[in-house]
């Protein structure tokens, strides 16, 4: 027989009502943000995950199974677990999955794959959706299986996602285009930039919205800009300025590397040659990877919102799997997001400031 000190001592587990208590809303909304419906407000929602998380809440699983809810299996691949993009994507989809009580399959890519075979492992695992975060959402075996296959998948970052993929991303030509502009009313008249992976189409929109904003500035493409290309790795972001340091009178003043990887490269050949970041040169990046606040001087970067793209991708994923289960097929959508730039260390106002001769308008 139990005793009453006994039942004390057991701990309460939090329920739907309680959940909606905190949370400041009806047992009813909190069911439909656990359950993925589209029709409650961001703010909302957002409390309601946070009263999920405070009160550890968990739906009990019977009852989701008698609601017809069987889990969904997720897949996604991987290739370099020490990119600083990755940890931030990852922790955003545990944290989302979580919440949704969806399985998540991670299935490790070798870089120098086309992923073909590990596609077609994780879909043979009986996965329900596939989330593609770079650089496997733009790869041509990769599409051509998924489409093959049928199976709904999420490409992140994509840049324009294929035809018949979800996406989830920003706008990289804006947020390039804003991040020169900035270098350019700090008064920096010699530009570098440091292209990321020819292969993805958000390199491509960077290199483009860098080049417009040097263009309407009118600074002289020969003269004033170098450009260098990277593989969005560190080893390459290395190679990259040492190429754009190189003596000579148009060495720039102010780098912007395409990815944070590649900025702290950066950063760490300007100090072996004896440069000072931001004094000497001014380096910022793109992404604000957890590397961007790791490292000395703390990087001025694009902050991608990359933990809430995670955590979009699944939301897009589960909404377009339940909706099939019930036979309904949604048309493919984009989840386009915001970005910030994020002013650290790492930029500055050139030593010996050139005569002005830009008009930048705010």
């Amino acid at each position: 027989m139990t005793t009453d000190a006994e039942q004390k001592a057991v701990p309460k587990s939090a329920t739907v009502s309680d959940v909606a208590r905190l949370a400041g809303v009806s047992a009813m909304t909190v069911s439909r943000v656990i359950n993925g419906e589209t029709t409650v407000r961001p703010s909302t929602r957002e409390k309601v995950q946070a009263a999920v998380t405070a009160l550890n809440y968990m739906p009990n699983p019977a009852a989701r199974k008698l609601a017809g809810s069987r889990p969904i299996l997720i897949g996604m691949l991987y290739s370099d677990p020490r990119a600083g993009y990755l940890n931030g994507f990852v922790l955003g989809l545990l944290g989302k999955t979580s919440l949704r009580h969806v399985q998540l399959n991670a299935q490790y890519c070798a870089p120098d794959s086309d992923g073909e075979a590990a596609v077609a492992e994780l879909i043979a695992s009986g996965i329900d959706g596939l989330i593609l975060p770079p650089p496997f959402c733009e790869s041509p075996a990769i599409l051509r299986q998924v489409a093959k296959s049928g199976t709904p998948a999420v490409a992140v970052s994509a840049g324009a996602p294929a035809d018949g993929l979800y996406g989830v991303g920003i706008d990289d030509y804006k947020a390039a285009y804003e991040m020169t502009r900035h270098l350019l009313s700090l008064g920096h008249q010699k530009l570098g930039f440091i292209k990321g992976d020819p292969g993805q189409r958000s390199s491509e929109r960077r290199l483009a919205g860098f080049h417009a904003a040097v263009a309407d500035a009118g600074l002289d493409p020969d003269s004033d800009v170098r450009v260098a290309s990277g593989m969005f790795t560190y080893q390459s972001g290395l190679d990259a300025a040492e190429q754009l340091l190189a003596g000579g009178p148009n060495r720039p003043s102010a780098i912007f590397a395409s990815n944070d990887d590649m900025a702290a490269a950066t950063v760490a050949i300007a100090q072996r040659l004896g440069l000072f970041v931001p004094s000497d040169l001014t380096v910022v990046g793109f992404d604000d990877a957890p590397l961007a606040t790791t490292i000395w001087p703390e990087l001025t970067t694009v902050r991608q919102p990359i933990g809430e793209m995670a955590s979009a991708a699944v939301d897009l994923l589960v909404r377009h799997i339940r909706a099939w289960r019930n036979g309904v097929r949604l048309p493919v959508s984009q989840a386009l997001m915001d970005y910030t730039l994020v002013r650290r260390q790492s930029d500055a106002a050139p030593k010996v400031r050139p005569t002005m001769r830009l008009s930048i308008v705010a």
